[in-house]
């Protein structure tokens, strides 16, 4: 059992049967629950997630609310910790890593996640192992 920290991508993904990587986050993530990992969204990636959802509806909101409620992944608050080490991730890697990726990154460094689940391949060498789903 661990603690596995999803970026937004992932949940993106689970949520659109058309997204390209729909199929390998949805392997990904019932592999960890089948494992009996916890999952954990950071309160930036859920902001990203929500984003879409935002410009519908109400009801797709709740949609999503609900989903998250179910898989479950608790929301990880954006604390003044997490802040500072996103803010040394990204002066560290500069434009190579985005400062939501560090938020995600520095989510998973204060809690001492065990991994990261992205579809983006483009994220740098980081404290926390980074599994990087649906490559083509």
């Amino acid at each position: 059992m661990g603690l596995i920290v999803l970026d937004a991508g992932v949940v993106i993904a689970i949520l659109d049967a058309r997204d390209a990587h729909h199929g390998a986050a949805a392997e990904a993530v019932s592999g960890a629950l089948a494992a009996g990992d916890r999952l954990v969204l950071p309160a930036s990636a859920f902001a990203e997630v929500m984003v879409a959802p935002s410009g519908r509806s109400k009801e797709a909101v709740a949609t999503v609310d609900a989903f998250l409620d179910s898989l479950p992944a608790a929301v990880e608050p954006a604390t003044r910790e997490v802040a500072a080490v996103a803010a040394a991730l990204r002066s560290r890697h500069g434009p190579r890593l985005r400062l939501p990726d560090a938020l995600v990154a520095a989510t998973a460094t204060v809690l001492g996640a065990d991994r990261i689940i992205t579809t983006d391949s483009r994220w740098p060498s980081l404290p926390v192992p980074v599994q990087v789903i649906g490559r083509r």
